[in-house]
């Protein structure tokens, strides 16, 4: 779901993957030997660090022994520019991978273009109800289903027991706490001078979305079917001031930088508070990317708070998963779906801190305090507007460009401006 790259044309290329689509091979999709067996190779994409080894490896075995004669083989792809890389490779029936991991807010694009078989009549096999609504709904175009949920991250705090003691704070219960208590946290700790009370990156406007829309703002709205730029809002300019006071008088963060690898700045000592999925735990626990030894044995959370006290509503962030219209092998596709769906599957994924695709397996998240933050956070938390131009509001950059400036200080209300002026011609698609 991280987007870095602009995505100049990607509507033009939404118009042609729509043509692809309906351009498709008129045989099953699924290759054969003599005796009629089904054999392929299965290309799946899986994006980033989110899915655990544990997980990979268990779906490759799991499905070469159910399948014999396929292989399956999983493609590490990047977020930097996968929008523009899906965009090309879902168009060529030679190039198509056959399963696809999309962040959950790039989603609305690829399903209102066609680039995704239509996974509606596999829904009930695949959890049906128990999958996650919020994921579905957004995959959703005209009644038919183009994409299912692979796991969800709603983001919680994580924060040094020590310093909140040192500096006399409790843990906070509104917003208007967490504020206060992340500015005095950078005023009690000048060393070392890139000290953030709260870690907030310039960039980073999926945490900035808590504000906004905990003031009572947004970033799209929706009316009579048409989707318009709300950055300029009476309410969404408070949440947007918020932010703008905790980037700079809380973080040491690069006002241009990205939350990209939140456990470095960790491990160095350079943070108080910071806004992150479950699953960074495990890489701060881990020895070779975190610090085990040091500063995660002072490491606990807490779900950001509202206003009111309740929960904020953070992002919830996440992926889907799809089968690419133009893939071959749509039968073995399909069966590897239903294994990435599966409970045993799901399980590893909770296990590593991922809240899984079914609502019905949260328990295996487990019943710490990280658990709790996890149910506690998610439980107000919201999803990026379904616009089917979401994506390239994401692909351009233009949230990004907007916090940065933020962070460096701008006029809150001509940046907000200028941003919904670029997004009106991005949302519709």
């Amino acid at each position: 779901m991280r987007i870095k790259k602009s995505l100049t044309g990607v509507a033009v290329a939404a118009l042609a993957l729509t043509t692809l689509a309906a351009c498709g091979s008129d045989d099953d999709g699924s290759s054969s030997d003599e005796g009629g067996a089904e054999s392929a190779d299965i290309r799946v994409w899986l994006n980033g660090t989110d899915t655990p080894q544990e997980a990979r490896d268990w779906l490759k075995k799991t499905f070469e022994d159910q399948n014999p004669g396929s292989t399956l083989t999983i493609e590490q792809q990047e977020w930097d520019g996968l929008v523009e890389k899906l965009t090309t490779s879902l168009s060529s029936e030679s190039e198509t991978p056959d399963v696809v991991e999309i962040g959950n807010t790039q989603a609305p694009t690829f399903t209102s273009a066609g680039a995704f078989a239509d996974l509606t009549d596999q829904l009930g096999d695949l959890g049906g109800d128990d999958l996650l609504p919020g994921f579905v709904d957004g995959a959703t175009v005209d009644g038919k289903t183009y994409a299912v949920p692979y796991y969800a991250g709603s983001k919680y705090i994580f924060y040094r027991k020590d310093l909140l003691k040192k500096a006399g704070l409790e843990v906070p219960t509104t917003l208007e706490e967490f504020v206060d208590a992340a500015i005095t946290l950078k005023k009690e700790n000048p060393k070392p001078a890139n000290f953030s009370g709260f870690w907030f990156p310039g960039q980073d406007w999926r945490n900035g979305a808590a504000f906004v829309w905990d003031a009572g703002g947004d970033l799209a709205t929706e009316d009579g079917g048409e989707w318009a730029p709300a950055l300029s809002s009476p309410e969404s300019i408070a949440g947007l001031e918020t932010a703008q006071k905790l980037f700079t008088e809380a973080s040491g963060a690069p006002k241009d930088g990205n939350e990209a690898d939140p456990w470095t700045p960790w491990c160095a000592g350079e943070v108080g508070m910071m806004s992150t999925p479950g699953w960074v735990k495990g890489l701060i626990e881990d020895p070779e990317t975190g610090c085990p030894d040091t500063f995660a044995k002072q490491m606990g959370v807490f779900a950001l708070p509202g206003s009111d006290g309740s929960p904020a509503p953070v992002l919830l962030g996440g992926s889907d998963i799809a089968i690419a219209a133009k893939s071959p092998n749509q039968d073995l596709a399909q069966e590897a779906v239903a294994l990435m769906l599966s409970d045993d599957y799901q399980t590893i994924m909770a296990e590593n801190g991922l809240t899984p695709a079914k609502e019905s397996l949260a328990s295996l998240l487990g019943d710490d305090e990280y658990a709790a933050a996890t149910i506690e956070a998610a439980s107000n938390a919201k999803l990026t507007p379904a616009a089917p131009g979401w994506a390239n509001v994401e692909g351009s950059r233009v949230l990004e460009d907007l916090f940065s400036a933020l962070a460096q200080g701008g006029d809150v209300t001509e940046l907000a401006g200028k941003a919904d002026e670029q997004m009106s011609g991005q949302l519709n698609g």
